[in-house]
């Protein structure tokens, strides 16, 4: 899947996630908060002036924020996305009003709308994770340039002997039967029995 296309999943189809924010004395802080819109440049979110939510976006512009849909844990798709924040003022928010018509029951009129404002999650990276097909799938992405990070477990091909400490105790059965064994990262737990069970430390914590 492109970003765009996890974005969109995320704004649409699970749209109330979980913020956190750090506040003033360095403590985490999370909120429940509806995302409005999303695009190729990034995510869109909006809250009041008033409200400490604001006061944290303004004094550190970062965010960590997860959102899963799903009947039971066997059925749901989780995507979680950290990065910078900005805020883009009363840009879009008509956009925002117009897709998102239950808005206009919170903020009935014009004037009860002032104290809008919205923030735009414009670069950052990200992780799909999908549970409801089995071995699980996991996909990282990123926006806005950032840099992807990948944090993953490897096999060092050098110090493989080809045993099957690895295999054995692999849940999903990620790991190849070849020698060198190899990690598929796209089904990787990230459990770390891989990295307790071999006797030559082959494996590895990118």
């Amino acid at each position: 899947m492109t970003t765009a296309e996890i974005l969109t999943v995320l704004q649409r189809e699970i749209h109330t996630t979980v913020f956190a924010t750090v506040d003033d004395d360095g403590l985490p802080q999370t909120c429940v908060i509806d995302l409005m819109l999303a695009d190729d440049h990034g995510l869109y979110f909006l809250t009041a002036k008033g409200k400490s939510f604001y006061r944290r976006l303004m004094a550190k512009p970062f965010v960590a924020l997860s959102g899963t849909k799903g009947a039971d844990t066997l059925s749901s798709i989780a995507i979680s996305v950290r990065g910078r924040v900005r805020c883009i003022g009363r840009e879009r928010l008509d956009e925002i009003f117009e897709k998102n018509p239950y808005m206009a029951k919170i903020y009935p009129t014009p004037e009860s709308r002032e104290a809008l404002v919205v923030f735009q999650l414009f670069q950052g990276e990200g992780e799909y994770f999908d549970l409801s097909r089995l071995p699980p799938f996991r996909q990282r992405f990123s926006l806005g340039g950032e840099v992807l990070q990948e944090h993953a477990y490897r096999i060092a091909a050098e110090r493989c002997i080809g045993c099957t400490s690895c295999l054995s105790v692999c849940p999903t059965g990620c790991i190849s039967s070849i020698t060198p064994r190899a990690i598929d990262a796209s089904h990787c737990l990230h459990c770390g029995n891989c990295l307790s069970a071999c006797p030559t430390h082959a494996v590895e914590r990118t």
